[in-house]
């Protein structure tokens, strides 16, 4: 699991290339992390929290995953990494959660999805999951804050990707551009500096608004924070994918 260490400046200049990035409308140099602005884009990532805390308004320095809100007829779809999702109790998701405040509202976890190939071995190879959340007032999440859509089989590499995550020792997401390239045939692997623990779960998306990929896999999203790791979104993603789609 991604180790948990303090996230120093707002930037941090461990650039891997001076090439110009262009991922999820973003642009900028390849393999540096910043502050995530908030836009339309990064609303539609949150923060994971077990329902205990969110219900005590205890937010700082609780999340301890993240999650981001996929497209299904439905429009109340979260994918993040199974290996978040294993553990007893409820959980909440905040989508565009910064500094304490739920811009968004607090939406519950319904329904947990888990790969059979993690919920039998573990498997880093299966490290992916969904969740079904409650309406709010009628509405699902995808409504309020919009969705990017799942996509399985795209080849490792064919463009940048952008990561946006929320350490566990930050209360504002983080945003790294980069290329990954294949780790092996299964996993997927990028060079960005400071996804520390709590960027779990975080979103692969690529300038087509597409999630190719999921913060997680191996050694669960790697033992350093420098490189990041996430399966590579094949068969079992989908057949999951269609399950938490399906109607109940």
């Amino acid at each position: 699991m991604k180790r948990n260490a303090l996230l120093g400046a707002v930037i941090m200049l461990a650039v891997t290339s001076a090439s110009e990035a262009a991922a999820d409308g973003g642009t900028g140099p390849l393999g540096v992390t910043a502050v995530a602005v908030a836009t339309p884009q990064t609303a539609r990532i949150g923060a994971l929290f077990t329902a205990e805390d969110a219900a005590a308004g205890r937010f700082v320095g609780e999340h301890f995953c993240t999650a981001s809100v996929v497209r299904s007829p439905h429009h109340n779809l979260i994918a993040t990494a199974a290996h978040c999702l294993e553990g007893a109790g409820e959980f909440v998701f905040v989508p565009g959660y910064r500094d304490g405040q739920a811009p968004y509202g607090v939406w519950k976890l319904d329904r947990v999805l888990l790969p059979e190939g993690w919920s039998k071995n573990q498997d880093e190879d299966s490290d992916v999951a969904f969740a079904t959340l409650d309406e709010r007032q009628a509405k699902g999440v995808e409504d309020v804050v919009g969705a990017n859509r799942f996509a399985t089989g795209a080849a490792t590499g064919a463009t940048p990707v952008t990561i946006t995550g929320y350490p566990h020792d930050a209360e504002e997401p983080v945003r790294c551009t980069n290329r990954p390239t294949p780790h092996n045939p299964t996993q997927q692997r990028i060079a960005c500096p400071g996804l520390t623990g709590g960027t779990s779960g975080s979103p692969w998306v690529n300038g087509n608004g597409q999630v190719v990929g999921v913060l997680g896999g191996h050694e669960q999203g790697g033992a350093t924070d420098d490189v990041s790791y996430s399966v590579v979104l094949g068969a079992e993603a989908a057949e999951l994918y269609s399950a938490a789609t399906a109607d109940p």
